[in-house]
């Protein structure tokens, strides 16, 4: 294919390796800074310039009247003659959670990446970005058989138990198409794990293809809503979009998770349908929750579409 994206760094566009995903640090840094919109009063991004009891020493100066007697500097105090306090710089780091949808419908890809993979690559990003500005890093990371969950952690901890993650139930979920028992309700009790973990004040990404979504996360994921920001994403592929340049007549042998079809230009459109009509239920459940998703395309490498993250 003419002009086809070259793959990003490392990667093969189906397994997912560490090195592919640490490759995402430079894309996260040309995102640019935002500023926090955490709802609750001891959460957000940066150091405050509240000067209080904290974690970070900041100055010290005379003491005053009201100021706490436990921060008084006794050394500097003995030595002057006059009492002195410490004062520090509140430390307030944001957790920041991602929902990773790595659900069988994910692994599909028909122009340079599996979705999944680029669902991972995404989540890298975001990741970087979080323990770059030095926030807390967690995630729930969700198939048909597994739910790996990960408790937000600051910095490298942060980020290496992400990737780590990543990487584990992607390669379970490419060995595990058939034979094992599948929970069809699993990103419903997703919504109702992250509901549970999520302080007030984080910021939650969803990261998805909304094939899997339903009207019973609704009610989580409001409650989830009233006390933390939520944003969503949506991997898409060319063939699901109804975008790819396709001949008149064709027949293409498409595996859809664990589902092997061939499809025509009459079973295709039938098909399309109804891959959009299942995306449109995550699209209009995101609209009652006032989130407004965006769309990723698994064709494009993420560098080429920093415009999207911003």
């Amino acid at each position: 294919m003419k002009n086809h994206p070259q793959l990003p760094l490392f990667a093969d566009g189906v397994s997912l390796n560490e090195q592919e995903l640490i490759a995402c640090q430079a894309i996260s840094r040309a995102i640019p800074d935002r500023k926090s919109r955490a709802r609750a009063a001891l959460s957000g991004h940066r150091n405050s310039q509240i000067k209080g009891r904290g974690m970070e020493f900041a100055e010290v100066r005379h003491y005053q009247n009201g100021d706490d007697i436990r921060t008084i500097d006794w050394r500097v105090t003995a030595r002057t003659g006059v009492a002195h306090t410490k004062l520090f710089v509140e430390e307030r780091e944001r957790p920041i959670l991602l929902l990773v949808d790595l659900s069988h419908s994910l692994y599909f890809g028909s122009q340079l990446l599996l979705q999944s993979v680029q669902a991972c690559h995404l989540a890298a990003t975001l990741g970087w970005n979080a323990i770059g500005h030095s926030d807390r890093l967690g995630a729930l990371i969700a198939s048909e058989t597994s739910h790996l969950e990960l408790k937000p952690r600051s910095r490298r901890d942060g980020i290496l138990q992400l990737t780590s993650g990543l990487i584990k139930v992607h390669q379970q979920q490419l060995q595990q198409f058939e034979g094992l028992k599948k929970d069809p309700n699993h990103l419903f009790k997703a919504c109702q794990r992250l509901q549970r973990i999520a302080k007030p004040g984080s910021l939650v990404w969803i990261i998805t293809d909304g094939q899997h979504f339903n009207q019973q996360c609704l009610a989580p994921l409001s409650e989830l809503t009233r006390r933390c920001d939520v944003g969503a994403f949506v991997i898409t592929d060319p063939i699901r979009q109804g975008t790819a340049t396709l001949p008149k007549h064709f027949s293409l042998p498409v595996k859809d998770g664990a589902k092997k079809m061939l499809l025509t230009r009459k079973s295709y459109d039938a098909w399309l349908t109804s891959q959009r009509t299942q995306q449109q239920v995550f699209i209009e459940l995101m609209n009652q929750l006032k989130v407004n998703p965006r769309f990723i395309d698994s064709a494009t490498p993420l560098s080429q579409q920093l415009e999207i993250l911003r």
